[in-house]
């Protein structure tokens, strides 16, 4: 079956001009079989593939240099394969019905966007472009600020998160990690960033560095489990989607991350702060110290007591400052008592 007169009279007033009609070769082939059409393409396009023609990049280009053709800017607008948006009937001023099919041109050296694929594959194969996950592309950074999470609570934080594609992260990240633990608990552990198995799982600390922090935390009579407010801990990390290769989180990707955490601790208001690893603990104390320098004492964040320690990754590679971290336990364990025992002391007079 070949082009039809509807069909043929829509690419000529488009600046397309076809061949003449070429008899049948015996078999039923014609002289315009796409042979050089992608094979992801033919294997998928509706019909016979011999009912599309193909434009002659020649021809195509003395009807663009004669001044009567479409430009090759507007050509790649309206050859891409298979797309729902039919054009209109420039100087006719009539557009082509919906029903109409449109006609799916070959042309091996236009490609289609890369936003456009996944979209394209589902309009070929006859799904609705809908149905087709499109690329997560990132955002104007201005959307995400402190003042615009201001009025939100756990669920919507949580989906926000789950939304957020104010930087390049987005692309690469399987799910967002949001947090895990009880919203009510007195401690807040906060990591750097997701490694691959949290990425994976969507869950802060799981695998071996997972099982060295709740070791960690039972041995303070802490817990991610259930249990009473003042025994559990809520985990959040600094940056809520996985780096590529687990690279450090970039300066940025800190900052456009940061009002989702900030939004957290507001809404958990803990009693006291574990910063585990260098980019927390930089993130929270506005600090480029080592770990090393700002570890031994209690700082203070909004009026809370902060404690430094490394991240239990780290301890996996270093495992001679496992006691170091053990007394960075401990130091957090006293300042928790003591801000504990100073609550009722300033509620009896007031």
């Amino acid at each position: 079956m070949g082009w039809s007169e509807r069909q043929r009279l829509m690419l000529e007033q488009m600046g397309l001009r076809l061949p003449p009609r070429r008899a049948r070769a015996p078999g039923g082939d014609t002289a315009t079989a796409s042979a050089s059409m992608p094979d992801t393409l033919s294997d998928s396009m509706p019909g016979d593939p011999r009912e599309h023609g193909r434009v002659n990049p020649d021809r195509r280009s003395r009807a663009a240099m004669s001044g009567h053709g479409a430009s090759p800017a507007d050509l790649q607008a309206t050859v891409v394969p298979a797309l729902s948006v039919r054009p209109a009937l420039s100087g006719s001023g009539t557009a082509a019905r919906a029903s109409d099919p449109a006609p799916a041109l070959a042309v091996s050296t236009v490609s289609a966007p890369p936003t456009a694929t996944a979209a394209t594959t589902a309009a070929i194969s006859g799904a609705s472009p809908s149905a087709a996950k499109a690329p997560r592309t990132p955002s104007q950074p201005s959307q995400i600020t402190p003042g615009t999470l201001i009025a939100l609570d756990w669920p919507a934080l949580r989906d926000a998160v789950a939304g957020c594609t104010a930087c390049a992260l987005c692309q690469g990240r399987t799910q967002t990690v949001f947090g895990v633990g009880n919203q009510r608990a007195h401690w807040l552990i906060v990591g750097e960033a997701p490694g691959e198995q949290e990425d994976l799982r969507g869950e802060p600390f799981v695998g071996k560095s997972g099982q060295l922090l709740d070791n960690m935390l039972a041995a303070i009579g802490l817990t991610r489990a259930d249990g009473p407010p003042e025994r559990q801990v809520y985990i959040a990390n600094t940056v809520k989607c996985r780096p590529p290769g687990n690279r450090n989180p970039e300066h940025g990707e800190l900052a456009q991350c940061e009002p989702f955490l900030l939004r957290q601790i507001e809404l958990l208001q803990p009693r006291i702060i574990l910063a585990m690893g260098r980019f927390a603990v930089q993130s929270l104390l506005r600090s480029s110290e080592p770990i090393g320098k700002l570890r031994g004492r209690v700082h203070r964040y909004q009026g809370l007591p902060l404690v430094v320690t490394y991240h239990p990754a780290y301890l996996l590679r270093n495992p001679s400052d496992k006691a170091r971290a053990w007394d960075d336990l401990c130091l957090a364990l006293q300042a928790m008592r003591a801000e504990t025992a100073a609550q009722p002391a300033a509620t009896t007079s007031s």
